[in-house]
This record gives structure tokens, sequence and C-alpha cells, in this order.
């Protein structure tokens, strides 16, 4: 082989030992999160300790500060993904039905499938724009997002069947409290058909029966 193909073999060989890096650094980044999220949820961010992310992500703790400098990073990662999850949940609602009751219909139901989760632990969301406040202040505002997406889904396809913007932007904002407290309330008293109720109060402030 001459050297000019020795040098491009060995050019393209670190090209994919790069990449292969970069895989293993995103897999183990999102692996991080997902761990955090559960953590956060479950036991809470104050609660949380940098090693028990670690270790239910299964990365050496020391290896965990090369992905993320601090816990109040993690967070903010743990914030993308609630937004990541809660804008694909949308642009699959909007796939699903075309017409604006039937969407808002096709939301309330997707938000019940997760009513046994909620029940147990209370929703992960509202407690991390809670818990990141104090710590993360910017990760709390990017959680906090999640929610400014659902209303404003709410409200655009509110207005799609003719609603004043206002009005559509009240009832949205609504709709969400609704589910939010009761979901409060359900955890509190491990009550499901709290939750049960809420969603059908939903579907009644949407139009959506």
């Amino acid at each position: 082989m001459s050297r000019r193909g020795v040098v491009a073999a060995g050019s393209a060989g670190n090209a994919r030992h790069e990449r292969a890096r970069r895989r293993k650094g995103d897999a183990n980044r999102e692996a991080i999160a997902a761990a955090a999220a559960s953590l956060f949820w479950r036991e809470g961010y104050a609660a949380s300790t940098i090693a028990g992310i670690a270790t239910a992500a299964d990365v050496p703790p020391g290896n965990l500060f090369y992905y993320f400098r601090s816990k109040a990073d993690i967070a903010h990662a743990v914030a993308d993904v609630f937004c990541a999850e809660t804008e694909a949940m949308l642009q699959a609602t909007a796939e699903d039905e075309t017409e604006p009751r039937r969407r808002l219909g096709a939301l309330v139901a997707r938000l019940s499938r997760s009513a046994p989760s909620r029940v147990a632990h209370g929703c992960p969301i509202a407690l991390c724009v809670r818990d990141f406040r104090g710590d993360a202040p910017v990760a709390s505002d990017r959680a906090a997002e999640s929610f400014t997406m659902l209303i404003g889904f709410m409200a655009r396809e509110l207005g799609r069947t003719g609603q004043r913007p206002s009005l559509a932007l009240a009832q949205a904002r609504a709709a969400l409290v609704e589910w939010q407290g009761g979901i409060m309330l359900a955890h509190a008293l491990k009550d499901a058909t709290v939750l049960s109720e809420s969603f059908r109060r939903m579907e009644r402030l949407l139009g959506a029966q």
C-alpha cells in the first residue's frame, strides 16, 4: 500500500473511532438524564445524589462529570427530556387526527395513559419545576416549557373551532389546571378515580366528548 493509501486508511479509521466515541458519549448522556429524571421524580431533586444517579445510569461516578459539570446541568438535561417528550407527543397527536375536537380528545387520551404512574408518584414535570427552582432556575423554566407547549397546542386547536383567541387560551389553561389538580389530589389520596374524573372534566372543557 502506498504512503497515501496508508494515510487515507488511518484517517478513515480515526473517523470511525471518533463516530463510535461520540455515539457512546451520546448514549451515556441519555442514560444519565433518564436515570436522573426517574430519581428526581421518585426521590426528589434534593435527595438524589450524583453517586446515585451514576449508579442508576450504570456510569462510573467519576465519569459523570465528563458529561455534566454539575447537578444543575443534569437538571437541565432532564428538563430537555420533558420538552422533547412533550413535543413528540403533540406531534403524534396532530398526525393521528386532523379535526380539532378529535385532536383534543386524542390528547386527553394520551395524557390518561400515564395515570397509574401519576397517581403513584405525582407529575414529574411539576415536581421538577418546583424542585429545580432554587438550585437550577434555568432548568426549572425549561421544564415549565412543557406546560407552555401543552397550553399552546390546546389553545390553537380550540381556535380552529372558531373560539376567540382569549377564550381559547383561557380554556386551554383551565384544562391544564384540571389535569394537574387531578394528579395532585389523586396522588395525595392514592385514589385513581379522582384523576379519571379530572380527565372527563377536561374533555368537557375542550368539547372533546
